[in-house]
């Protein structure tokens, strides 16, 4: 079987529960690259054991970060790139929709949408999300945020890729399942909600800074300090969050403490 022309790029620390899925769901792909942030577990072995060219990222608080490092530093030898995480396994319906949705000429990059797991259970309702995670690596990069002294994620977690031309949409989605537990999830989104803090006042200060619409409501709705409430009612109500029982629950109100955590993040640095 010819392999699929793309070069696959999974980010990772300390996923060693979550990569071999991940890993295992990729054999059609050309290349499979796996750049590691000096994993303390089995992350860089398995990766290795499962075929895949492990790179190892140091981050040294400055442009570029993990993902744009892939860009300008690893051996692609593929035009499209597809960026993953190892929580994210793909289809068999993905993985043929995009070997030919890529041969378009019309297009630089497609949207993917995922398929969300919580707490075991697969969600059908709330809030879904979606990013913008395959495309041309001459045409695309991930925005440059200037954050120097005051970020501590080594990778390019809410940094939207900016990309020449038409963006598509996948129609086949992406399963979003972590297997690591609601601790590892609390305490990733706490990470999270400081580097959001301080991009928000990071943005108060900047000029000619392009948004998304999604940035915009997010960061008008942080401004009114209505978010966490705003963003519960929509996930769990007008999303229909509340039929997917208990998770649908907690989700909602996990994602509403999460911005909670924003606006008081916030407002502590502020007042410093």
């Amino acid at each position: 079987m010819n392999k699929i022309p793309i070069s696959v790029i999974v980010s990772v620390k300390n996923e060693a529960k979550n990569l071999p899925f991940c890993l295992d769901k990729l054999k059609r792909f050309s290349q499979i690259i796996v750049v590691d942030s000096g994993s303390t577990d089995d992350t860089a072995i398995i990766a290795s054991a499962m075929g895949a060219e492990v790179l190892q990222f140091q981050w040294n608080g400055k442009f570029p970060k993990k993902r744009n490092w892939a860009l300008q530093n690893a051996n692609l030898l593929n035009e499209w790139i597809l960026f993953l995480d190892a929580d994210e396994f793909v289809t068999d319906e993905f993985v043929t929709e995009i070997e030919h949705k890529i041969q378009d000429p019309a297009y630089n990059g497609f949207t993917i949408r995922f398929e969300n797991y919580f707490m075991g259970r697969k969600l059908k309702y709330g809030y879904g999300f979606q990013k913008s995670a395959l495309f041309k690596k001459s045409k695309g990069a991930y925005e440059k945020i200037e954050e120097d002294l005051w970020s501590h994620l080594d990778m390019e977690v809410h940094e939207h890729p900016v990309i020449e031309g038409k963006v598509g949409i996948i129609k086949a989605k992406v399963v979003h399942k972590d297997f690591k537990n609601l601790e590892h999830y609390i305490d990733k989104h706490n990470a999270y909600s400081t580097w959001e803090a301080q991009r928000y006042l990071h943005l108060k200060k900047s000029k000619n800074t392009l948004l998304s619409l999604n940035q915009k409501i997010k960061y008008g709705l942080l401004n009114t300090g209505l978010l966490p409430v705003v963003y519960f009612l929509g996930a769990y109500f007008l999303k229909l969050g509340f039929l997917d029982g208990k998770e649908g629950f907690y989700l909602a109100r996990f994602k509403s403490h999460y911005f909670f955590q924003i606006q008081t993040k916030i407002d502590l640095i502020k007042n410093k």
